[in-house]
Order: C-alpha cells, then sequence, then structure tokens
C-alpha cells in the first residue's frame, strides 16, 4: 500500500488524540469480497425501492454487480456507524444527486445527529468515506485507463497541471500524474456536493512528483480554501484520494478499512497531513 508521505512514518500505530474529534473512516472493499448470490441476498433486503429499481435497469451483469456490492457496502458500513438497521436508513439526494443519510430527530443510536457519507467505485473496486459532523469526498480511479481518455482527462484541467503532466514521461509515468490530480478533483467537487458541475480548471492542485499535495489554488467561491487531501495507493495501480474541510474539530485520523465490513474489524489508522496550504488561483 502507498500512502502520502506525510501519513506514512505514523501508519503504522495509534494515533494520538484520535478519539476526541470526527474521525474519517474509509473502506476499500474489491466487488470480489462478496459473492454475487450474497450480494443480490442483501440487496433484496436493505435497499429501498429506488435503490432495486436502478439496479434491475443495467443492461449488464457486470454492471448491476458493481452497484449491488457498492450500494450494500453503503448501507452495511452506515448501520455500523449510526447504530440502525440496513433496511431503516433513509438515504436522499439533493439536487446535484449527491446522496444523504435522512437525520433522525433526537440524533443517532450510536451517537451525534449527522453522518457524512461519499462512494465511488471503479473496475471492480469501491471506496466509501463516512466522517461526522463534517463534508467527505472520494474518488477511485484504476491506472488501466485507455489513452484517450487520460488526454480527455488532461485537458479539463489547468495549464500549471497540464505542464506538470507533460514533465513525465509516455506512459504510466504521465498516466499516474493525471490520475493522481483527477481523483484530487473529483473528492473535493464531490465534498463541496459539485460534483462535474464545477469545471476543473477553476482550481487546481500543486503535487510532488512521488506523492503529496504541495497546494491548493481553490475556485473563486471557496472562500476559505483550507481543506485536507489524502492520497492512497491501497491496491498497486488502483489510486484514491479523500478531500475533507480542514476544521479544528475533524481528528487528525483516517481509519483504513479493507473488504466488505461485516463487523468493526481492525483497521490501520493513518494520520491526516496538515491542510493544504493556499495558492494564487491559476
Amino acid at each position: 500500500m502507498t500512502l502520502t508521505a506525510a501519513s506514512e512514518a505514523r501508519a503504522a500505530g495509534a494515533v494520538p488524540g484520535g478519539e476526541g474529534g470526527a474521525l474519517v473512516k474509509l473502506w476499500v472493499c474489491p466487488n470480489d469480497d462478496l459473492a454475487p448470490g450474497l450480494a443480490g441476498v442483501l440487496a433484496a433486503h436493505w435497499l429501498d425501492e429506488q435503490e432495486r429499481e436502478t439496479a434491475g435497469r443495467f443492461l449488464f451483469e457486470r454492471d448491476r454487480r458493481q452497484y449491488l456490492v457498492a450500494h450494500t457496502l453503503v448501507r452495511r458500513a452506515l448501520a455500523l456507524e449510526a447504530g440502525l438497521a440496513e433496511a431503516e436508513l433513509v438515504i436522499w439526494r439533493s439536487p446535484r444527486g449527491r446522496p444523504f443519510l435522512q437525520p433522525l430527530p433526537g440524533g443517532l443510536p450510536r451517537g451525534g445527529d449527522h453522518l457524512d457519507f461519499n462512494l465511488s467505485h471503479a473496475g471492480g473496486y469501491n471506496l466509501l468515506g463516512i466522517v461526522r459532523r463534517h463534508r467527505i469526498g472520494v474518488d477511485i480511479e484504476r491506472l488501466d485507463r485507455d489513452a484517450h481518455a487520460i488526454d480527455t482527462i488532461l485537458h479539463t484541467f489547468t495549464l500549471p497541471e497540464q505542464d506538470w503532466v507533460g514533465r513525465a514521461p509516455a506512459g504510466r509515468p504521465r498516466d499516474r500524474r493525471v490520475l493522481r490530480l483527477w481523483t484530487l478533483k473529483e473528492a473535493y467537487s464531490k465534498a463541496r456536493g459539485l460534483g462535474l458541475g464545477l469545471p476543473f480548471d477553476e482550481f487546481g492542485f500543486g503535487l510532488h512528483d512521488e506523492r503529496g499535495v504541495l497546494s491548493f489554488q481553490p475556485p473563486a467561491d471557496d472562500r476559505t480554501g483550507r481543506w485536507r487531501f489524502v492520497e492512497l495507493e491501497p491496491v498497486p495501480d488502483v489510486l484514491a484520494a479523500v478531500a475533507v474541510p480542514a476544521g479544528e474539530e475533524l481528528a487528525p485520523v483516517l481509519q483504513l478499512h479493507h473488504g466488505f465490513p461485516w463487523g468493526r474489524a481492525a483497521s490501520r489508522r493513518i494520520a491526516l497531513p496538515a491542510p493544504a496550504p493556499v495558492g494564487a488561483r491559476t
């Protein structure tokens, strides 16, 4: 596993101060971790009517399986955090399509009145982020994207970002730079609730050549621009990014879980990097 440089040194053990604030929790789950028949059974009992209808509209079994695993993962992980049964969770969407867990009068059984979550999936891998009292955005991508897709993505970036990508050798090194930027931009946009509605050339990142965010140039409508960004490579050639606001109440810890969350299995604790320095807008 590859982590950001800021987090590698402390990833092996517990991080002091992690329990006092809002922990960031991350689940990485391959589709193969849930047998197809079992995914269908869980979906029949856990998903709501709209989700089951959506699953039934997929033409290809591969896509249907991806949807079922991803959405049963969401309900299982949220149930563990909220203290509710999976089928009791009410998930609604904003006008832009971002899903939210409906608050309960009096708060959640396991404390608090707010859980934010964000889901991403690509090529048989699912990434789910959960946090209390904050917003979170996540994205996951495989490095085996075709060359046309990589070129299309590259042209959505700022000119300085395109220049940085162009300094890498062609092939995997260049593709890796493109997808590092893409996952970070997706994670930030999703945390804002904007998705692809936020043009990717209106904000930019300065990245270390190997890993780590050196600077962040927020879009004009982000008045603070204070964010924490995490880059991960949970399995070889699968890149992931996480974006969370840099509020003081956020514990500087990320708990990374692997596999389908049948229970509260041991997690890897990773120190969140400091808020990304805000640079000039490009």
